[in-house]
């Protein structure tokens, strides 16, 4: 196993890079502002599987999220990761590959692969994510009884101003404020599935199944079909401020459903055949999302956190560390044409999606469609994967390094004080090399005499105290014989 030597991702990065060490970046450091994240450059020819990828399909996805970037005036990014993208973008914009071997030179020209991981890990983690269809009604009745609910008036975050762009999806305090006007935790899930939110009027459409509400909630979009064919298009837009808990790990871990069991399609069943128990063990995930309506269209795929619309096996969904368009090849066996892993995985991905189950550097979801084939493949993913990112060439760290400032001018040191430096340094080290030949010519210890077993017997009744003297006086003449006489010399 080959030793990982970690370094600041700072003034040293390129020569880490240089030397293709394995780099160990920490929050706060330039050029790249990846917490937790270790990084080590690979060549395109050891990147299993690349050669043999549509890379015009993944071009035509990078293209989509390039749409965003050019759109932008002045970002408000300041990440040199989104600033060499806009910089490979403004290329792309001209370019025009034919064919996927013109697009896979695109791709080498204008980027360099470096594997990502959580540091300490060998391998990134993967899971999939589809859009629902479901049907619904815009009323409550006994066959449709249960809501989807719009962001409520009272939940808010931590430095959020209401109209000033997207509600916080993670790293803000999020709740509800108290008489005080401080923030407190808002109502769990557990609170609003028994009524917490009843008459606020905030509820969209209501569906049959609860599953499917939750089902909804943890692929963040869906399409509800209403009674009257309308398709209701409705995305993420916040949740209540809890950490999301996986419905499976709690069946799991009660021995409800066996692990290798695990999957959408296994909770789905476990809970229509448990309806009473079914409501304690989706309250163990205490986090709930809210909904907005995007669209009263059944054409294309929903709109991702980039703004962009998603492509079925191209985007993922990726932790906010990383910068959106930023494309990833991720090479995994996963269970896609069966439920065991055995399908090979190696596909350019572009990073247009988020969600507050995706944490982690070596993090993301697949997005597989709509439907329920893509449900099918979307729950059976939990698997280990490899994590290449395509760093765009801009973020040459040997470039960078040229225009690093040279170290600070040593002081000017008079003659005189640097003559008198450099004799003690001689000194110093002369005493260091003479206590060093000192000790190559002391002799190895005189090995011990033979004494007959009645001597040894005589000595061993002598008094302790005689016994003490004498060991003395046995190292004193020992130590006498190996390096001579010693002469004291009073302190000056």
């Amino acid at each position: 196993m080959p030793v990982r030597l970690c370094v600041f991702l700072g003034s040293i990065a390129a020569a880490a890079l240089a030397l293709s060490s394995p780099v160990c970046a920490q929050l706060g450091d330039e050029p790249l502002k990846l917490a937790d994240s270790q990084l080590e450059p690979v060549k395109w020819g050891n990147v299993e599987g690349w050669a043999g990828d549509d890379h015009l399909a993944a071009f035509a996805a990078f293209q989509a999220s390039c749409q965003t970037f050019r759109n932008v005036k002045r970002p408000d990014d300041d990440r040199p990761i989104y600033n060499a993208l806009r910089e490979v973008c403004r290329r792309a914009a001209s370019a025009r590959p034919s064919n996927k071997e013109a697009a896979r030179r695109f791709f080498e020209d204008n980027f360099r692969p470096v594997q990502i991981t959580r540091l300490g890990e060998a391998q990134g983690f993967l899971t999939g994510y589809y859009e629902p269809i479901v049907e619904g009604s815009r009323f409550p009745n006994p066959e449709f009884h249960v809501p989807l609910y719009r962001r409520p008036h009272d939940l808010v975050a931590a430095g959020y101003t209401p109209g000033s762009g997207d509600f916080p999806n993670k790293g803000a305090l999020i709740g509800r404020r108290n008489e005080n006007g401080e923030i407190v935790p808002y109502h769990d899930r557990g609170a609003i599935e028994a009524g917490a939110l009843d008459g606020q009027k905030l509820e969209i459409c209501w569906l049959r199944d609860p599953f499917e509400a939750l089902a909804i909630q943890i692929q963040g979009s869906a399409r509800v079909v209403l009674e009257d064919g309308t398709p209701l298009r409705l995305n993420y837009d916040s949740h209540n401020g809890y950490p999301y808990t996986a419905v499976g790990r709690a069946l799991i871990e009660r021995n409800l459903v066996p692990r290798e069991e695990m999957s959408m399609q296994r909770i789905r069943d476990w809970m229509a055949a448990n309806p009473d128990e079914a409501p304690k063990v989706r309250a163990t995930n205490r986090s709930y999302v809210f909904f907005r309506v995007s669209g009263l269209s059944n054409e294309g795929e929903p709109v991702g956190a980039q703004g962009v619309p998603l492509i079925p096996g191209r985007s993922i969904a990726v932790d906010k560390i990383h910068v959106y368009g930023t494309p990833f090849f991720i090479d995994a066996s996963l269970p896609i044409e069966s439920a065991k892993p055995n399908t090979p995985f190696r596909r350019l991905m572009i990073a247009q999606d988020t969600g507050s189950a995706i944490v982690g550097p070596a993090r993301a979801d697949l997005y597989w469609g709509a439907g329920d084939d893509a449900a099918r493949i979307a729950g059976r993913i939990r698997h280990p994967g490899r994590f290449v990112m395509l760093l765009p060439r801009e973020l040459d760290m040997i470039e960078a390094g040229k225009h690093m400032p040279l170290p600070v001018a040593k002081p000017n040191i008079p003659e005189a004080e640097v003559k008198k430096d450099e004799g003690k340094a001689k000194q110093q080290a002369a005493r260091e090399l003479d206590t060093i030949e000192a000790g190559k010519q002391v002799p190895l210890p005189v090995s011990k005499p033979k004494i007959p077993e009645a001597e040894v017997k005589k000595e061993e009744g002598k008094p302790k105290q005689h016994a003490g003297k004498t060991e003395e006086k046995s190292r004193a003449k020992k130590l006498r014989r190996q390096v001579g006489t010693v002469r004291w010399r009073p302190r000056s």
